[in-house]
């Protein structure tokens, strides 16, 4: 079944459009996404939160599999709407809205997710949000979660555009560009280790297209 727990009101709705998809779709090895997708055949009715811009096909496969489908395009919203603020001194970076974005947006109502595809998010969103992000899936994953994560490891050149991760029956992933962000950070393993440092343990996958492949378990 598809929910989306993730409403607001018309005029909220209508203040930005939604996250177009554009380009063709290019297939992809993922060793991450094989390794999460014979988790997901092994296991029943488990609770996934796909996180990106709508992909009917991802809702078809994971329904299919008898799973229920949570959406959230988190990285569209955070950086096209309202949750920037000024600064509240000079020089000071600019602030952000943590509270009102989650309320808005990633309010699950005491909902608890056995699966998360995370996809490249956190290369993508403002850095205030990173820590805040990851400390409120922690609390929405259920213990023995797992979590597949995406990160870049250069901040420009090819494979860098911003891209929805449409899933497969297969070792594939299909990837279409979407919205012209930019990579905003770069991580290393260490990195994304401390990151998660309050999760169970993680594994890496290396890819040959200059991405980090995690799965990371609550």
């Amino acid at each position: 079944m598809l929910r989306n727990p993730f409403s607001r009101a018309q005029d909220e709705q209508n203040r930005t459009s939604r996250t177009v998809l554009t380009g063709p779709r290019i297939p992809r090895h993922s060793s991450g996404w094989q390794a999460m997708l014979k988790h997901l055949k092994q296991e029943q009715e488990l609770r996934v939160l796909d996180i990106g811009p709508t992909s009917p096909q991802n809702i078809n496969f994971l329904t299919s599999l008898g799973h229920s489908v949570y959406m959230a395009d988190v990285v569209h919203e955070a950086l096209t709407g309202p949750w920037l603020q000024p600064p509240e001194a000079e020089k000071e970076p600019p602030r952000f809205d943590v509270s009102g974005f989650f309320e808005h947006n990633l309010n699950f109502g005491g909902r608890e997710f056995d699966v998360v595809l995370l996809w490249t998010t956190l290369d993508y969103v403002p850095e205030a949000l990173v820590h805040p992000l990851i400390e409120h899936l922690k609390q929405a994953v259920r213990k023995g979660g797992v979590i597949l994560a995406i990160f870049h490891t250069k901040s420009s050149g090819p494979n860098t555009s911003y891209c929805r991760y449409h899933i497969t029956d297969a070792d594939m992933v299909e990837m279409q560009e979407s919205a012209p962000y930019p990579v905003q950070r770069v991580y290393t393993n260490r990195n994304i280790e401390k990151l998660f440092a309050d999760f169970g343990n993680y594994r890496f996958f290396l890819a040959k297209d200059n991405l980090y492949e995690v799965i990371i378990t609550r």
